[in-house]
């Protein structure tokens, strides 16, 4: 027989305040169940059989496709309501790290449809793995046998409960199986905020709501010394700078949270270092290094997607593929060739990647802040065109110019390993995405990197690269998230959370 927690039966709500504290409650009570009985396994206690706790769950019925456009402030999203009459549902975890987004998600559904919110426990086992707080290893203390055991006692991670079918829009209800509300059930979230800590070393609650990714170091190195500097800033909009081992630098004047002492510097770093400039609503700056080619582009944005951000955007080095171009131009990306092959089976090669307008209209308009040139000027410096990606870093090397035709054909101007990944999987999981490139070697011309290339007028576009990037996120912060999440991204059947 399953160990359970005491049943907690379904509670109907016209509150998204009393909703949301009912999944709080229904969380805390299974959680705590799998902790204390995780503790007494590790204490060589025999359990009176096999314990499960399940996540909560949020549910809505509505018998209209009509739905509130009254409310101005509501009636222009593209999220925030169901696609049509029926039941909807999905599972939810964190909701001390989620607790905002799903309260705006719970007040656009009771505000769009007007009728009651469903919370209860649902079916899906919580995976043991998935209860263990930041902090915890109690796993390390058990023997190899004792390990061995825990399949027979709890359930662990089931990866059929973590496909990205809804996303991928390939998934399909079963006979009097509801709809979903959510991109991401509550066992794949959770697998992605304990990924995201072991490839970035640092919490999900440190990331914000705006990233940047790169692939060189020294962006990360300007990115920190930036970050330190505002720290010693006390007009500074941002409250904290974390770094990975979860070191927390607060600004001066503000005092230490309950927990800053508990980071420290890792003997070494982990394979995508994140960085945060941190607010206190969350839309400060994250910044990752995710290192050289597309794998690692898909991987770290398949995790930072179930954070819900508002937008990403690449910086990073090019290949320039015209002879017009020279070293340090920038490239902003209006189009992509997928040549990277990552995702090929998630979005087939024929779906097209847009360029988004805000993102585009951000990205130029900071060029020209940083750089106080704009109009034509632009032009001497930054190129508008299509970017190829490429998952082979020797494509020079392959026989009869076949990647320099393609290259030619598709009119790219540019060529790196990263930036097409991260603009498609932004598009597959609906988080706003830009690219600004910077030509780091000319390899059709006879300009192939070499440490002596990196010239003065190379070396001083890293500070403005960077400061680029930031000027432009804040720029889409300003202008506000209704119209970052626009209906461009979205299917005509689409889930109501953003």
């Amino acid at each position: 027989m399953p160990y359970l927690p005491p049943f907690i039966a379904p509670t109907r709500h016209l509150s998204a305040e009393s909703a949301l504290q009912q999944v709080h409650e229904i969380y805390n009570q299974q959680i705590a169940h799998l902790r204390d009985a995780m503790q007494r396994f590790v204490a060589g206690e025999t359990l009176p059989g096999h314990v499960r706790a399940c996540y909560p769950f949020v549910r809505i019925h509505t018998e209209t496709v009509s739905r509130n456009k009254s409310d101005a402030d509501i009636a222009h999203l593209a999220y925030g309501f169901v696609a049509g009459p029926g039941r909807y549902e999905t599972t939810l975890t964190r909701p001390d790290l989620y607790h905002a987004y799903y309260l705006d998600q719970f007040r656009l559904l009771l505000q769009n449809h007007g009728v009651e919110l469903e919370v209860g426990t649902s079916n899906q086992p919580i995976p043991v793995h998935f209860s263990f707080s930041e902090h915890d290893h109690v796993e390390g203390q058990m023997s190899a046998e004792r390990r061995q055991l825990m399949r027979d006692v709890f359930d662990l991670p089931d990866l059929a409960a973590m496909d990205d079918g809804i996303a991928n829009g390939t998934w399909t209800a079963k006979p009097g199986e509801a709809q979903p509300l959510s991109l991401f059930t509550a066992p794949r979230v959770d697998y992605s905020l304990h990924r995201l800590r072991h490839y970035t070393g640092t919490s999900p609650r440190a990331f914000q709501n705006f990233v940047l990714f790169t692939n060189y170091q020294f962006y990360i190195d300007e990115f920190v010394r930036l970050g330190h500097e505002a720290m010693k800033d006390p007009h500074s909009e941002y409250i904290a700078f974390i770094e990975p081992g979860n070191v927390v630098t607060r600004r001066v004047g503000l005092d230490a949270e309950p927990g800053d002492e508990l980071g420290a510097p890792p003997p070494r770093l982990p394979q995508m270092p994140a960085y945060h400039l941190v607010r206190a609503d969350h839309s400060g700056i994250t910044m990752v290094n995710i290192g050289v080619g597309p794998a690692n582009a898909k991987n770290i944005t398949d995790h930072i997607a179930v954070l819900r951000p508002h937008a990403w955007l690449m910086l990073g080095h090019c290949a320039g593929l015209r002879n017009s171009q020279q070293l340090g131009d920038y490239v902003l990306a209006h189009g992509y060739v997928r040549e990277d092959h990552v995702l090929d089976e998630e979005l087939p090669l024929w779906v097209p990647i847009p360029a988004l307008a805000e993102i585009q209209l951000a990205l130029e308009a900071a060029v020209s802040d940083v750089t106080q040139v704009s109009g034509p000027d632009l032009k001497r410096f930054m190129r508008t065109g299509t970017v190829a990606s490429t998952d082979n870093r020797n494509w020079e090397l392959l026989p009869d110019n076949q990647p320099q035709r393609r290259f030619s054909q598709s009119r790219a101007v540019a060529l790196d390993m990263e930036s097409a990944t991260i603009a498609a999987n932004g598009f597959r999981f609906r988080v706003p995405y830009g690219t600004l490139l910077c030509v780091s070697d000319k390899p059709l011309h006879g300009e192939i990197k070499l440490p002596g290339m990196a010239n003065h007028f190379y070396r001083e576009r890293v500070d403005q690269h960077l400061r680029i990037g930031i000027r432009a996120l804040e720029i889409l912060r300003a202008e506000g998230m209704a119209s970052l999440h626009s209906r461009k991204l979205r299917s005509f059947a689409e889930v109501a959370f953003q």
